[in-house]
């Protein structure tokens, strides 16, 4: 079994602010523990510091039993990183260096197949045979099989880009849990899985006698997994950090007490010192008349410089305070109306009436056509009017279907997009972009610019550009723009995926308020319940309502949904 221990740790970014202030959290033998907070307050700088890649400016990090590593990253690699690469990258450091140097060598011996080449390249066979690295092949058929249903000899040198990111994650998890390393260190393990794949992640990491650190915003995994929740608490010197003994069902009251104690302590605190400075001025004075005073003025001071030398007790979080103001508008009864909709390749024709005002929740597994369908509304449907072109400057991709969806009158689609890309947004400042505006958002003076990223948690980062910012940061800005350019269908894919706690709980309750009607894409089973109606993309390449959320369906069965058709 092992264990990770950091210790006082801080950190100062490169521009001088400090970022982690005296940090310190133990995780013991067999422990889950999340670790979660604000976006900003430095969870993958932590991680980081945790696994070696940064070192900290004060404090230090104990490791025993070995770390295995999930970086934030997977599931977004889109380079020409193959499978073997990507498992021998989460590999115990041993069989890394090992299976690095058979590539080295190897490709030595095609380059060049001099003598010494081909002893060094049989020196790294030999070597990668001492290191493990065929039991390891042997874990990897495992991984593979199970995350992709192919053997590894069949998998190994295809691309990672070729995989989607819920098969990158479940890659790496399988072979991390399936590894040596007692202690896992897991960044956002569940970004990118559907529910039943978070279900398996969630009875994994139970079931495992490992140790587990984890970074996640999936409220439900967090409350079905970790043991104990550590939270960093942005603050003036640096974040700090502190351990709710409990499950998150039980957290967010425990924030709110805690919060309480410290305001009541720092309170008293001022209160004393205030006290203490009134009797320094009140014995000063005195002994400017009688010099017997100058002992008691001696004794007042020192006790004034005593107290403030201990310093005041911890300071009250910084509190986030996000407003989001999404106010929409009176549209046509029916907000989209659905005839014999197929999206090409994904489901069956489907007929669909969305009403004004309704929640819509979208559920099903990756692959089942959600988010065309949401790209399809988001362009406005099939034949679009003028009235029905999408806020923003971000103009969806075409969806190739048959049938025809139309939207309401006065319904204006704003689109949220999963992936956060959006070209138009690129290379430009947060200010710039609310300056200029677009077809349908005014532009905004420095002084209104300003107040609206105050509102979203987004002062500080004005002057940055948006590739530059967080997940969860061009998240908040996304919806910042689709309330500005006052949208009345709101269109959302996966809208919680990188918003940290405080930040879903502030969209929750903007929509609760949003006159207007809300589509979502989620597989975010918190977010979930704020719905009233739930429309399942089936595994048959069917569409279906429910009254409660459905997270079993499996993947389309596109083969027998063409049998089914032809027949």
């Amino acid at each position: 079994m092992g264990h990770l221990d950091l210790n006082s740790v801080s950190y100062t970014l490169s521009d001088g602010r400090p970022l982690l202030d005296d940090v310190s959290l133990r995780v013991g033998e067999g422990a889950k523990v999340a670790l979660i907070g604000p976006n900003g307050t430095g969870k993958t700088t932590l991680t980081r510091i945790a696994t070696g890649d940064l070192a900290p400016h004060a404090g230090a990090v104990t490791v025993t039993g070995g770390l295995g590593v999930m970086r934030q990253f997977v599931g977004s690699v889109r380079d020409d990183t193959s499978v073997r690469d990507l498992l021998v990258s989460v590999a115990p450091a041993a069989v890394r260096e090992a299976a690095l140097e058979v590539d080295r060598t190897e490709l030595l011996m095609i380059e060049r197949d001099e003598q010494d080449d081909q002893m060094a390249y049989a020196q790294a066979i030999a070597d990668w045979g001492d290191a493990g690295g065929y039991e390891h092949e042997t874990v990897w058929d495992a991984c593979t099989m199970a995350a992709l249903g192919i053997p590894f000899q069949q998998a190994q040198h295809r691309q990672v880009s070729t995989l989607s990111g819920g098969e990158q994650k479940r890659l790496v998890l399988e072979a991390l849990l399936r590894g040596p390393e007692q202690v896992l260190l897991l960044d956002e393990p569940d970004n990118y899985l559907d529910v039943p794949a978070k279900r398996w992640l969630e009875q994994q990491l139970v079931e495992s006698p490992k140790t587990v650190l984890f970074v996640s915003h999936d409220r439900e995994l967090i409350e079905r997994v970790a043991e104990r929740i550590a939270t960093l608490e942005p603050a003036a010197a640096g974040s700090t950090l502190w351990v709710h003994p409990g499950r998150f069902s039980t957290y967010l009251q425990a924030r709110i007490d805690r919060n309480a104690k410290l305001e009541e302590r720092r309170l008293r605190w001022d209160e004393e010192r205030a006290k203490l400075k009134a009797l320094v001025i009140m014995y000063r004075q005195k002994s400017a008349f009688n010099s017997d005073m100058a002992s008691r003025l001696q004794a007042a001071e020192t006790r004034l410089e005593r107290f403030e030398r201990q310093g005041p007790p911890e300071a009250v979080p910084i509190a986030q305070n996000l407003r989001m103001r999404l106010e929409g508008g009176r549209t046509a009864k029916r907000a989209v109306v659905a005839e014999q909709v197929e999206l090409t390749g994904l489901m069956r024709p489907f007929d669909l009436e969305i009403w004004f005002g309704e929640r819509v929740a979208v559920l099903g597994s990756n692959g089942s056509g959600k988010s065309h369908f949401l790209r399809l509304l988001a362009a406005g449907g099939s034949r679009p009017d003028i009235e029905h072109e999408p806020v923003g400057d971000v103009v969806p991709p075409p969806v190739e279907h048959t049938g025809v969806a139309r939207l309401g009158s006065r319904v204006r689609p704003g689109w949220f997009a999963q992936t956060h890309e959006h070209p138009s947004l690129m290379g430009r400042t947060l200010l710039e972009v609310l300056h200029h505006g677009d077809g349908h958002r005014k532009g905004m003076g420095h002084e209104g610019s300003a107040k609206a990223l105050d509102r979203y948690g987004l002062a500080k980062a004005g002057d940055q550009v948006f590739e530059q910012l967080s997940g969860g940061q061009q998240a908040r800005f996304q919806i910042l723009l689709l309330e500005l350019a006052h949208a009345t269908m709101l269109l959302l894919d996966e809208p919680t995926d990188n918003l940290d706690l405080e930040s879903a709980e502030a969209l929750e309750a903007a929509l609760s308020t949003f006159e207007g009607t809300v589509v979502a894409v989620t597989h975010d089973r918190w977010f979930a319940r704020g719905f009233d109606r739930f429309v399942v993309f089936g595994a048959d390449g069917l569409l279906y309502e429910s009254d409660e959320p459905v997270w079993d369906e499996g993947r389309v069965d596109r083969v027998a949904r063409v049998e089914r058709g032809r027949s």
